[in-house]
């Protein structure tokens, strides 16, 4: 009896650990930003980190609520296949890197085409800028 309560109070104690390390995976990214995607010299790099929010990106707090709400699924590229318009949306090009609750982030965004002028108002104007054609 007295081995079973050992092996509880040490699989609880276990369990409370795994679960203080989950919550601490944090949510930390990259963004750099090319006014015009051709000159890759002229970029702009901004960071973020929530949990707390901070970073250099403005309104760190508003990104990481939105991140909260959105998760991950707001950086998946368009979809293979997918019909989009043929219209050319400006030549930014913006490049986001990091992780997510732990779980790494690599997305880059263009404006190409009229789903990926889609993809990147998702993301606008809380993570990269407005964008357009120039």
């Amino acid at each position: 009896m007295r081995l079973f309560a050992v092996c509880a109070v040490a699989l609880t104690l276990l369990a409370a650990g795994a679960t203080a390390a989950g919550s601490s995976a944090r949510t930390h990214l990259t963004v750099t930003y090319w006014e015009d995607g051709s000159r890759t010299a002229d970029k702009t790099t901004w960071t973020l980190q929530c949990d707390p929010a901070a970073g250099t990106l403005r309104r760190p707090a508003v990104a990481c609520r939105r991140i909260a709400t959105g998760g991950r699924a707001l950086f998946a590229p368009v979809k293979e296949g997918a019909l989009c318009t043929e219209i050319y949306g400006g030549p930014q090009v913006g490049l986001v890197v990091g992780a997510i609750d732990g779980r790494r982030v690599w997305a880059k965004f263009q404006r190409r085409n009229g789903c990926e002028i889609g993809r990147w108002k998702h993301v606008s104007p809380w993570l990269l800028p407005p964008g357009g054609v120039t």
